[in-house]
């Protein structure tokens, strides 16, 4: 898992947080793949709610204990959390009612 993660966050004010999303996403995919796994194992253990901020903690969990590497500059932006929920719940409908959707302020 170490070597997925290759991630680069972008602070540019140019770019709309929903924008900085997607340029994430579509450079790190290996992220949605481990919480769309995540959040499977969780229903599938009879799970009714799964909050997306404890699974992007237990992603960093997870890769900080696979790594050897104590200066990795692994990062997740806590700010993609909620554009996440709502594309695991898109691509995966029957999970509509496991998260739990507020509006996001500034898109």
């Amino acid at each position: 898992m170490p070597n997925q993660f290759l991630m680069e966050l972008d602070f540019s004010t140019e770019l709309t947080p929903a924008e900085r999303f997607e340029q994430f996403h579509s450079r790190n995919p290996q992220v949605y793949l481990a919480l769309k796994s995540m959040t499977a194992e969780m229903v599938n253990r009879g799970r009714k709610r799964v909050g997306i901020n404890m699974l992007f903690e237990v992603l960093r969990w997870n890769y900080y204990m696979e790594t050897d590497d104590p200066n990795s500059d692994f990062k997740i932006n806590n700010n993609y959390a909620p554009y996440y929920a709502r594309l695991l719940i898109t691509e995966n409908p029957q999970w509509e009612k496991v998260f739990e959707l507020r509006t996001i302020r500034s898109k």
